[in-house]
């Protein structure tokens, strides 16, 4: 090692406060505490790295070697690994290993995929974990790389526990256990499956993420991780979620017991709520709706997990889709604005206990050249837009290594404009972020770690919490957040009004199901057949205060309008409904909402709320509001008036902007609009 490189090791260690390893240098042996993965020392570790796969057609499409030749597989992937870590300078720190099922099925056996595991030769796994992937484990450790081994193969669509795939699980997981080559070396650690995706639950029924579910899955991998420990494994053993590995938030319930567990999460554009450029993977994914949807599917399902766990994200990558050269179909994009890549990584930073990788092929990675393009002249290595050339500098940057410098620091809300506002609409029920973002000239964003000071007003309105504003009630607060760039303090303040149901583009979606329409200056919308347009509550709408919440469309209609509350977080669920038959006005009792099987719905936590069509015809909305009037009109709901000059103030969707107010000072820096002051209507003109 030259006295630079040296220098640059020291500086990250410092710098970072992670342990990094570099080749050639002993690595740190890491082990879980609390909900972080450690080093011996005790600094926090998140593991960044990229896969690879040893059989011939992950080995670029069987252009390399093939017939079980085993030298010429080992030299193949040697040789990339020395381009990723020698060649191309990846800063990684970790490697998931596939331990192919073209060593252990048995050759000329047909099978119907991956998740096939009906020619399994439990013989060829053993000699070929000896001869191919022991080999390639300890070469990769030899690069400065942990190797997170997983099993051959996929899950199959459907699992029990006790059945054919547990107790393969069980055999593959209980040799291995018993390899001291592997056991007795602290730098290789286990993922237990790859992508389960429907359990039978406790109760008997197939599916994920319910209750009887997340029971069942806590069960299937407690017996695996407990064979394990009894064969004398202390590996750090790493669990997957069910729905394709995107379901955590059971295990927050039902943990695994026992030392050094974490969790292996898959993230793809489209899941979570986050943005795609076409629906992705298997789990078919969506276009999303930038930071914030993204924030609430992570708060959902990765924050519960990781309050308990370490996790570690061993799928995931994007590029546009004209490179056809990724699973992920999308963009960097800007953090708290729109795109996968930088609000995945602020994300992930902010939960501060997730490693993660890139499942770019190998290959691929291994021909990166670390030369900046240029508009028009992009290629997929080096497109800011991609997670080649941003993954490379963000490795770099968690690593402690010197990157060009910063040219800008700038405080950033979602969703993402040139500057912060100064007023501020939010949804109730939602969430808005903040952050420092960078800008290091590289076309991509770097988000800044740093103490930033918030101040609010009220507290019952607006939350914060880690980087999120939570819109917590209805009503207005003035929130100022303090930081420091270069030395230099500055100070912003935003002042928020928090209603529900806004009748605005980016609030109001016309197409939560089917593509439906929608005209901001009118109020008109449409949906699509048999299709849902209304509003979606990543963080969950309290409306526990209110008795009732009201509908008012502009004329009557024939097309089977209806007005849907649900209280789980899935549009495929029962949810209460009120039909508007011929009025212009729907009514739903917050308080007796109950579904066909009895069960009753509770207002404290609304995820979804709208309208429901046949599709084909437009309606003009005039109103949605809670009230506890079931004849209250929008905007003169609970109007309270405790003396001539003290007043509330509200806008004419019947939210309390202010209560108990000098009468003179009502208006004082309200927008141009009609409110309802002290039971009147009134118009400020400014």
């Amino acid at each position: 090692m030259n006295r630079i490189k040296l220098l640059a090791f020291l500086v990250a260690l410092l710098t970072t406060g992670m342990a990094y390893a570099w080749p050639g240098m002993p690595m740190p042996k890491l082990h879980v505490e609390g909900r972080w993965l450690v080093d011996e020392d005790g600094n926090h570790v998140n593991l960044h790295g990229f896969g690879q796969t040893y059989s011939p057609w992950f080995n670029e499409m069987g252009s390399k070697w093939n017939n079980y030749n085993v030298q010429e597989c080992l030299k193949y992937n040697k040789d990339i690994l020395d381009g990723v870590m020698d060649r191309a300078g990846w800063k990684a720190t970790y490697i998931r290993m596939h331990m192919d099922p073209y060593w252990s099925n048995t050759p000329g056996v047909w099978t119907s995929g991956e998740n096939d595991i009906s020619a399994f030769d439990m013989r060829r796994f053993q000699k070929y974990l000896k001869e191919v992937f022991i080999p390639m484990a300890e070469y990769a450790i030899s690069k400065g790389l942990y190797v997170v081994m997983r099993p051959p193969g996929v899950c199959p669509e459907k699992i029990a526990v006790g059945d054919d795939y547990h107790a393969y699980l069980k055999r593959v997981w209980g040799y291995v256990a018993q390899q001291k080559a592997l056991t007795e070396n602290p730098y290789v650690m286990f993922e237990l499956a790859n992508e389960p995706v429907q359990i039978k639950g406790t109760d008997g029924n197939y599916g994920s993420g319910t209750d009887a579910c997340n029971k069942a899955l806590t069960q299937f991998f407690q017996e695996i991780v407990d064979i394990m420990r009894q064969c004398g494994c202390e590996n750090i053993l790493w669990v997957p979620g069910s729905g394709y590995q995107s379901q955590y938030a059971g295990f927050a319930k039902y943990p695994i017991r026992g030392k050094n567990i974490g969790y292996a999460v898959h993230v793809y554009p489209g899941w979570y709520g986050s943005d795609a450029i076409e629906p992705s993977h298997e789990l078919g994914g969506s276009y999303g709706g930038g930071y914030s949807s993204f924030a609430s599917g992570w708060a959902n399902q990765i924050e519960p997990c990781a309050a308990i766990a370490p996790m570690l994200v061993t799928e995931m990558d994007w590029l546009p889709k004209k490179y056809e050269s990724s699973w992920g179909k999308s963009i960097t994009g800007k953090m708290l604005g729109a795109g996968f890549g930088a609000n995945f990584k602020l994300l992930a930073d902010r939960t501060g206990n997730v490693g993660w990788m890139l499942f770019t092929g190998p290959e691929l990675l291994a021909q990166f050249d670390g030369q900046p393009g240029s508009e028009g002249n992009y290629t997929k290595f080096n497109d800011p837009e991609g997670c080649m050339w941003s993954g490379y500098h963000w490795f770099a940057e968690y690593a402690g290594f010197e990157l060009p410098e910063i040219q800008s620091v700038d405080l950033y809300l979602s969703p993402r404009s040139e500057s912060v506002p100064s007023e501020c609409l939010i949804q109730t029920g939602s969430i808005t972020g903040a952050a420092l973002i960078a800008d290091r000239g590289l076309g991509f964003d770097f988000n800044v770690q740093g103490d930033i000071d918030v101040e609010i007003s009220n507290p019952e309105i607006l939350e914060w919490d880690n980087g999120v504003l939570n819109a917590r009630g209805i009503g207005e607060a003035d929130c100022t957040i303090s930081y420091n760039v270069n030395g230099k303090e500055e100070s912003k303040t935003i002042h928020f009004t928090s209603t529900p149901f806004p009748i605005k583009n980016g609030y109001f979606n016309p197409s939560i199901w089917a593509d439906g329409s929608f005209d901001e200056a009118t109020g008109e919308f449409s949906t699509g057949q048999w299709g849902f347009a209304g509003w979606k509550f990543g963080s969950g709408l309290d409306l526990s205060d209110y008795n009732y919440l009201i509908a008012e469309i502009e004329a009557p209609q024939t097309n089977g309008l209806s007005f849907r509350v649900f209280d789980v977080d899935n549009y495929w669920t029962d949810c209460y409904i009120e039909e508007f038959d011929k009025s212009t006005r729907a009514v739903i009792d917050l308080k007796n909402m109950k579904l066909k099987d009895g069960r009753k719905l509770d207002p404290s936590h609304l995820y979804i709320i709208g309208f429901w069509s046949h599709g084909g015809q437009k309606f003009k909305l005039k109103s949605v509001f809670p009230a506890n009037d079931r004849n209250a009109e929008a905007g003169v709901e609970d109007i309270y008036i405790t003396d001539d000059n003290v007043v509330d103030v509200y806008n004419m969707q019947g939210v309390c902007l202010r209560r108990g107010v000098a009468a003179d000072e009502a208006a004082y820096g309200l927008p141009n609009g009609l409110y309802i002051i002290g039971g009147k209507k009134v118009m400020i003109k400014n």
